[in-house]
């Protein structure tokens, strides 16, 4: 990466950290400072966790698209602006309700797919990829901080405090922007990174991407569902809130080193099918457990190790599995509908899990988690193991018009599709990085 690309992207995973930070604070301490906020019900409890996901779903890709006609920065800012109106709405707030509308208007500010544009803006294509897997790390790191830090800001200021910090964070990222990020000296549509209107009618009529929305729609709402009973048994073992950080950072540790040789075989290995079905199989096996089994602090310890190592775990692969499968060309439009997904089972995890905790108690949460995962196991069941082809792009320019030019690249060893945009001038490529040759493929470059 050249100098302008490091800070292009340091600052854009910063801006996406400190955004997501502010929105995963809550989770660890929500439902129980809630519980003091005056309306509240286990119900709309579950619903102010989940209703920033409503928003955020409705809007990141209209968001996205509209970046394509006025920028990329002002999109961005005009997101962060709404996400601090929304933190300092619910530090205000005098009951639940104007908590949930505070929750709202920080998933209004919906920049995923601006920044993800932006990024692709500002990073060749040879260095994007990185650029962008800084972005996935910065949100996985910010999750963890959020599960050790959320309750220790809620113990010294509150509910209301927490919200004012998170309304701090968002203005650091508004710095960030204004001050770190460079302008882009161009800026065009990325196959690879956003959506395209055209492309939804074919990504959503594609089977194994539907399995894989699925799954991170059941992912989402299942982790949501999760945090509003998980304070609440740590408690009752006679854990205060404050020490709950005690449990999570050693459990966020542990689950780093045991992803690791799960990635290598999914990845390395090419074993994705099998660790990915029995990732589900440990996840029903954790839910059940946690509610059945844990019985102390070092159990429900045990059983939330299991339960986040697999969370982060599917949280990496799931991504990696969307590439591999998405058409060539269509990546961005993949993972559009893929984070809308994710999205909207968060919003549905704490709507139906705050509602399952008000008329059948805590206890019922898990059991109802387990059975959304068995369903996606057996959908899941009948998945075609992923390729190995990974999008590739080659600016072939002039070339582009060539009627020939796609059948001579798929005759290139590796290249498993190709899309020529001819307006563009860019070839979009699926390939097999360990059969690729590379050479030729530069040869296509060199001549555009």
């Amino acid at each position: 990466m050249t100098s302008a690309e490091r800070r292009a992207s340091a600052g854009l995973a910063g801006i996406f950290a400190l955004r997501m930070l502010g929105l995963f604070l809550i989770l660890p301490v929500f439902a129980i400072q809630a519980q003091n906020v005056p309306g509240a019900t286990p119900l709309l409890i579950g619903i102010a966790i989940g209703a920033y996901g409503l928003t955020q779903a409705l809007l990141q890709i209209p968001f996205g698209m509209l970046s394509d006609r006025i920028g990329r920065k002002p999109v961005i800012l005009g997101g962060l602006i709404i996400f601090v109106i929304g933190s300092v709405v619910a530090a205000l707030a005098d009951d639940i309700y104007g908590v949930i509308i505070g929750r709202l208007l920080q998933g209004s500010g919906a920049i995923a797919a601006a920044v993800m544009a932006l990024t692709a803006d500002l990073t060749r294509e040879a260095v994007r990829t990185r650029a962008m897997a800084g972005i996935g790390i910065s949100i996985a790191l910010s999750f963890a901080l959020a599960l050790v830090l959320g309750p220790i800001v809620a113990h010294w200021g509150g509910l209301e405090g927490l919200f004012w910090f998170i309304a701090v964070l968002a203005c650091a990222g508004i710095l960030i922007l204004l001050l770190v990020v460079p302008n882009p000296s161009h800026s065009g549509l990325h196959r690879d990174a956003e959506p395209v209107a055209s492309q939804f009618r074919g990504v959503l009529a594609d089977g194994e991407l539907r399995r894989l929305d699925l799954g991170i729609f059941t992912l989402h709402l299942t982790m949501t569902s999760l945090f509003l009973v998980a304070p609440l048994f740590m408690q009752a073992q006679g854990l205060a809130p404050v020490d709950h950080w005690q449990v999570y950072l050693p459990v966020l540790l542990l689950s780093i080193v045991a992803m690791i040789p799960l990635i290598i075989q999914a990845e390395g290995k090419g074993r994705m099918k099998l660790v990915f079905l029995g990732t589900l199989v440990a996840l029903v096996l954790g839910l059940l457990g946690l509610n059945f089994l844990g019985h102390g602090i070092l159990a429900i310890a045990f059983w939330l190790f299991i339960l986040i190592t697999i969370f982060n775990l599917l949280e990496a692969i799931l991504p990696s599995m969307v590439s591999k499968v998405a058409p060539a060309g269509a990546k961005g439009t993949a993972m559009g509908v893929y984070s809308t997904s994710q999205f909207t089972g968060a919003f549905l995890g704490g709507l139906v899990g705050g509602s399952i905790h008000q008329y059948w108690g805590a206890e019922a949460v898990p059991i109802f988690c387990a059975l959304a995962v068995l369903i996606w196991f057996l959908v899941a069941f009948r998945m075609q193991p992923p390729r190995q082809g990974v999008p590739h792009m080659v600016r072939v320019g002039a070339r582009s018009a060539d009627p020939l030019l796609r059948d001579q690249l798929l005759a290139i060893p590796g290249v498993e599709e190709a899309m020529i945009v001819a307006e563009e001038g860019v070839a979009y490529l699926k390939v097999d990085k360990r059969q690729v040759d590379w050479a030729r493929l530069q040869e296509f470059a060199a001549e555009g």
